[in-house]
């Protein structure tokens, strides 16, 4: 009876109790407010109390955080933190858009703005705060907006449809969040700051021109030492600003974002104390000074005459109260570090400690790099033996560490300013190594996890980062412990003696997932920095380079033929094409959606026709060309980007196609342009890298055609919108996909593909494709829908905006690779020969082709073509060719790569390590008969050196030429030399009893 009456909407006061327990009223229900409800639940407290909610928003508790990125896309159950089902599987009663307006301390009673009249046993503030408006004429103007809810958002959103500029006042970090939501919204924006730079009050004033910088590029305008006089306009809106300098700026809207009060008045109305800046005072206990029944917590309270802005403060107050409440130990509230790690408009900010260096004495170091946007500031004791702030803008990979030896007092490196430059050694980088953190360490700064917890999670069954996220939601705030939470994790595993079988390889002890994770966190940028950072040593091998270059190319999306990451690549990406049994490529350049016009179908075969390659239509709905050698592949995509056309990246471990049907373009049975929607899809997520190759398809009705459920992503239409279907793939073992979602617009269905395919290039195995990586997830479809559709890990804002930036940094690899010289350089089939004697003669392995229905094909017997020449011996070659002979300067080799040089009749293969060790081997494998070895990729394996095939990984010493998989088998070796510069080799292997030892 009381359950039903007590949500009957009734205009008299009443009072609402179950005998057998107590209540606890919570007057608040933001992220803080939340927070407390989360540690309630997890202390017990729901089976011991009536836990009653009042908020005054219309919505359940969201991030505030993430406030920008409505404007973005994000709905407001994008930004919810309350997960489906959690009220009601705790009982708590939630009231949302309804306010407590009296508070009666005597007899614990609470009245909502609907009449309901609750007596409490325990109550909590958490109000939160109220944005500042500074006493300005005009500022009650149409057009004027405050930045704080999703109310404030939705009215700025309508308004601003009018709107062609806006002005923020305000240049700290919500205003810049402000401003970038006017940019995303098409506006002009600029940004007025009463001091001389931004953040002023967390950042120093180097730090905040770096920031504007950064700021600026992005089209936002700042304007400094600027105070506002009064806002003119009139009843149909602003109009302009007029300044206390006689200057103006004409406006169509204004954010005000000058700061925020807590919303204390509810307590002063009740009689308790406030502190002399406003807030309710409370004890360390987070109990009111007055009433030891009355708690708050958050943005409302004011701690020792202090008031706190920022969530962690606000999430431990939670803490200490909920272990109040629960009767637990608890460890008071006290002089919180208020260290934070940002993402401000797209640029990293880390702000540590007593930034502005306020403290007597301090020592202040400086790292800064105005061409990138980087600037690093750490401030220490005047002794230099003890860390009190820091400032990292543009580049925040130290701010785990430095925090960490801060906040647990370790002994700092020295010299310390070896901490911020960008090459300091890994020596004092261990200082904050998991063995030598106290267990009171903390790990995770976002949500306060220490070393002590996450070895208990572990202890208590968490072996994997998704148990430990889920467990202690550390990892899931700014992803900066990352790697720290890896290393943390496989240590307390040893320690429990539970073995660890995700090795890579035998230079990384971690998985491909893990070294995704770490890649990302520490912010390595080449393969050197991650196998000193974080591997066993050694050159790498087969296996580790190519998944370390996939993942920088996921992570920072540089072109792959860049140096250092060009030696990473398996033969494919190295040449931007695929390499074909005889040692040729195919060359598939890009057909979105497999629309083409007749004049680019005629140019197509033009090309195929001019350089005499076999040409076929893949089932992917592309053509693709066969037999182009390494030293015409430049050539051909001259033609091809003259004409148009980009890379298909058919060579990739990435999007491959988008197939599609006609849709409602044409057939009598479409619904929706699935045409269009395919080539929106393939030009989004092209050139994307991942574990495994990628295939989309889009069927413009439920009739198919397309096949969308044999892809990695499939889109079927109806006439609401969009079906999406996940994890499928034809091929050896068919998987029909799995549905994900139903009838999405459009900006939706890009937001989950975003998420699903980010979430899967982060977290599969090497090789992985998206069906196995589906089948092998915990918790398999209810899971992923929890990560990616309920945000349950707190990454989906993460997900999209890894997307955005791989999206934003797209560029066509053939056209940059013809455009560099140097790039454009290695493509040669031999190294030391003219452009116009690339081919090989007969006697040192010319391919052989028959032709068939008009075109070139390879035989179809095997060997594709003939067996090499037996090699002579050193008395039968002649005089002039028993002499060193000149390969290439040595600057034209790529390091930890091979090149094949024509001498004498024969194929070499010609290796340069990285500390300029050279080696030379027959260019002929014998596993694959073809000419290819000097286009495999250089490593080790047990201390062995070794070069591995790219058509069949078979490996082979590069000092002795012996296989290393049958020791049987072993090519010929040749002397190599460094002169003056310039790398010779001589034409008599030094062991020539090639194939069989």
């Amino acid at each position: 009876f009381f359950s039903c009456l007590f949500f009957r909407p009734c205009p008299l006061p009443f009072v609402v109790w179950m005998a057998d327990k107590h209540n606890i009223v919570v007057v608040g229900h933001g992220m803080v407010g939340h927070h407390l409800l989360e540690l309630l639940v997890a202390r017990g407290c729901a089976s011991n109390y009536n836990i009653i909610v009042f908020g005054d928003e219309p919505h359940k508790a969201y991030n505030r955080m993430q406030l920008s990125s409505y404007f973005a896309g994000k709905t407001v159950d994008d930004l919810s933190l309350v997960p489906d089902g959690f009220y009601e599987t705790w009982g708590l009663q939630v009231h949302l858009n309804e306010k407590i307006v009296q508070i009666d301390r005597c007899e614990q009673r609470v009245i909502s703005s609907e009449g309901k009249n609750i007596t409490y046993d325990k109550l909590v503030f958490a109000t939160g705060s109220a944005p500042l408006v500074p006493s300005i004429t005009g500022s009650h103007l149409p057009g004027c907006f405050v930045y704080r809810k999703i109310e404030d958002l939705q009215q700025m959103s309508a308004y601003a449809e009018k709107c062609k500029r806006a002005v923020v006042l305000g240049g700290g970090l919500l205003g810049l969040e402000a401003a970038q939501a006017m940019i995303n919204m098409g506006l002009e924006c600029h940004v007025i700051q009463r001091s001389g730079s931004l953040m002023n009050r967390e950042l120093n004033a180097t730090a905040g021109k770096m920031l504007q910088q950064h700021v600026e590029g992005l089209g936002i305008r700042c304007h400094f030492f600027k105070v506002t006089k009064r806002v003119v306009g009139d009843e149909r809106g602003v109009q302009k600003l007029e300044f206390e300098d006689g200057t103006e700026l004409e406006i169509d809207m204004v954010i005000f974002s000058t700061g925020i009060l807590p919303r204390d008045q509810l307590a002063k109305d009740c009689g308790l104390e406030v502190g002399p800046r406003g807030g309710i005072a409370v004890t360390d206990e987070c109990v009111t000074t007055l009433d030891a029944n009355v708690y708050a917590i958050g943005e409302c309270v004011s701690h020792r005459g202090r008031t706190y802005g920022l969530v962690g403060p606000g999430n431990a107050m939670a803490r200490v109260v909920a272990d109040h409440i629960a009767g637990r130990e608890v460890t008071p509230f006290g002089n919180v570090d208020c260290s934070t790690k940002l993402k401000i408009v797209g640029f990293d900010v880390g702000i540590i400690g007593d930034s502005l260096g306020k403290t007597p004495g301090c020592r202040t170091m400086v790292y800064s790099k105005e061409t990138e946007g980087i600037y690093k500031c750490l401030l220490t004791e005047a002794s230099g033996e003890k860390i009190i702030g820091c400032i990292l803008v543009g580049e925040a990979n130290q701010y785990n560490n430095i925090l960490s030896i801060m906040l647990n007092d370790l002994p700092v490196p020295q010299p310390p300013e070896s901490l911020i430059l960008p090459t300091f050694d890994s020596a004092n980088a261990a200082v904050g190594s998991v063995e030598t953190l106290p267990g009171v360490a903390t790990v995770c700064s976002c949500h306060n996890v220490k070393k002590d917890d996450i070895c208990q999670a572990v202890q208590d069954g968490c072996h994997s980062m998704d148990e430990i996220k889920s467990c202690t939601k550390a990892g899931t705030g700014c992803g900066g412990c990352i790697s720290l939470l890896t290393d943390l994790m496989n240590y307390e595993k040893g320690r429990l003696g539970i073995s660890v079988k995700n090795h890579l390889c035998e230079h990384f002890p971690f998985s491909r997932r893990e070294l995704h994770d770490i890649i990302r966190a520490k912010g390595y940028r080449d393969f050197d920095e991650v196998i000193k950072g974080s591997g066993n040593g050694g050159f790498g091998c087969e296996i580790c380079k190519p998944t370390v270059a996939s993942i920088l190319a996921t992570t920072f999306n540089k072109h792959v033929l860049e140096a250092p990451l060009a030696q990473l690549q398996d033969t494919n990406d190295y040449f931007l094409a695929n390499m074909q049994r005889d040692g040729t490529y195919s060359v598939v350049p890009r057909i979105a959606g497999g629309e083409l016009t007749p004049d680019a179908l005629i140019t197509l075969g033009q090309i195929g026709k001019d350089f005499d390659l076999y040409t076929k239509i893949t089932g992917g709905q592309r053509i693709d060309f066969f037999g182009a050698k390494a030293h015409q592949l430049p050539l051909i995509w001259d033609r091809l980007v003259e004409a148009g056309f980009e890379t298909g990246h058919a060579y990739g471990k990435s999007l491959r196609t988008v197939k599609t049907c006609v849709g409602s373009t044409w057939c009598r049975y479409g619904v929706q342009d699935s045409v269009g929607m395919g080539i929106a899809l393939e030009h989004r997520y092209k050139g994307l890298r991942s574990p495994h190759k990628i295939k989309f398809a889009v069927s413009g009705c439920t009739r198919e055609c397309a096949e969308a459920q044999s892809k990695d992503i499939g889109i079927i239409a109806t006439k609401n919108g969009y079906n999406l279907y996940v994890c499928g793939n034809g091929g050896m073992k068919p998987r029909h996909a799995d549905l994900l979602a139903e009838d999405l617009d459009p900006a939706m269905l890009v937001k989950l593909i975003d998420r699903v395919l980010m979430f899967y290039c982060r977290t599969a195995d090497r090789l992985q494709r998206t069906s196995k990586w589906f089948e092998a997830l915990d918790g398999g479809m209810d899971y992923l829908k929890s990560v990616v559709i309920d945000d349950k890990l707190g990454i989906c804002e993460d997900l999209e905006e890894q997307m955005q930036l791989v999206v934003d940094t797209y560029q066509d690899e053939w056209a940059t690779a013809c455009k560099d010289p140097a790039v454009r350089a290695r493509f040669k089939t031999f190294v030391n020969m003219p452009h116009d004697k690339q081919d090989p003669p007969a006697e040192a392995g010319a391919l052989v082709y028959q032709y068939e229905r008009k075109q070139k094909r390879l035989p179809v017997t095997e060997p594709a073509n003939p067996l090499p020449v037996p090699q002579p011996a050193l008395e039968q070659l002649p005089v002039n060719e028993r002499e060193w002979a000149t390969v290439c300067p040595l600057e034209a080799m790529v390091p930890n790569c091979g090149v094949c040089a024509l001498v004498g009749g024969q194929q070499i293969a010609v290796f340069r390590l990285p500390d300029d060790r050279l080696f030379a081997l027959s260019n002929f494998d014998p596993f694959s008969q073809a000419y290819v070895l000097s286009r495999g990729l250089v490593g080790d394996k047990d201390g062995v050196l070794k070069v591995s095939s790219p058509l069949y990984k078979q490996s082979f010493g590069l000092e002795d030429g012996v296989c290393l998989g049958d020791p049987s088998v072993r090519v010929p070796v040749y002397p190599v030399q460094l002169k003056d510069g310039v790398v010779q080799v001589m034409p008599l292997p030094e062991k020539w009893d090639c194939f069989r030892a």
